[in-house]
């Protein structure tokens, strides 16, 4: 009976003095300085983070911005080359001339024919046009694209500027019957008729 008592006494000392220990342990400033050590570390990774978060998103950001810029300059490219390619087209096309081409005007081609035709809807009669045909052939060959570099004239009755022949259509450029309606109204309100325009053209080189 007093062996089993002094053991279990011992025991109990034994688990007491451990617990005590340990709260000692844990009371300790060593415990104390650990706890902060692992706070600060926590903080630390935390912030560490926090920082390469912040470091991705700017990439990100700025990635971003770089890619939208990049499509911005290439869209401008591309709206460029579509306008120059427009306006390539619109300097060596050709409308044709679907209007009926009266027999009077059968023995000329191309945009003398329309030129005739046009010029009688005009109310002139057929013996103008001889006229006509010597005036515009002075100034342009009856090419539709022809342009004088140095002044700007430009097309069958050598407008100047060409733009002039907007108030008649817009594709005045590649639109021969455009240029001639033009041309006979100028003709019209100016000198009456071709053969007053090519009269004043023989003593001025010019109408």
């Amino acid at each position: 009976m007093a062996k089993w008592f002094w053991r279990m006494t011992a025991v109990v000392l034994l688990v007491a003095g451990a617990a005590a220990g340990l709260q000692l342990q844990r009371d300790s400033p060593a415990a104390t300085t650990a706890a902060v050590d692992e706070t600060a570390l926590l903080k630390q990774r935390h912030a560490r983070q926090v920082a390469a978060r912040s470091f991705r998103d700017a990439a990100e950001g700025e990635a971003a911005e770089k890619a939208a810029a990049e499509v911005k300059v290439a869209a401008k490219q591309a709206r460029t080359l579509e306008k120059k390619r427009k306006e390539k087209k619109a300097t060596t096309g050709s409308v044709p001339y679907n209007g009926p081409i009266p027999a009077s005007c059968n023995e000329f081609k191309g945009n003398r024919a329309t030129g005739c035709a046009l010029m009688l809807e005009k109310g002139f009669g057929i013996a103008e046009f001889p006229c006509l045909n010597q005036l515009w052939d002075k100034e342009s060959g009856w090419n539709h694209l022809a342009e004088n570099k140095s002044s700007g004239a430009y097309g069958i009755p050598q407008a100047y500027p060409g733009d002039k022949m907007s108030s008649v259509a817009d594709d005045w450029r590649i639109n021969a019957a455009t240029q001639i309606k033009w041309g006979l109204g100028y003709i019209k309100g100016k000198y009456k008729s071709p053969c007053g325009a090519w009269t004043y053209w023989q003593n001025n080189h010019h109408y």
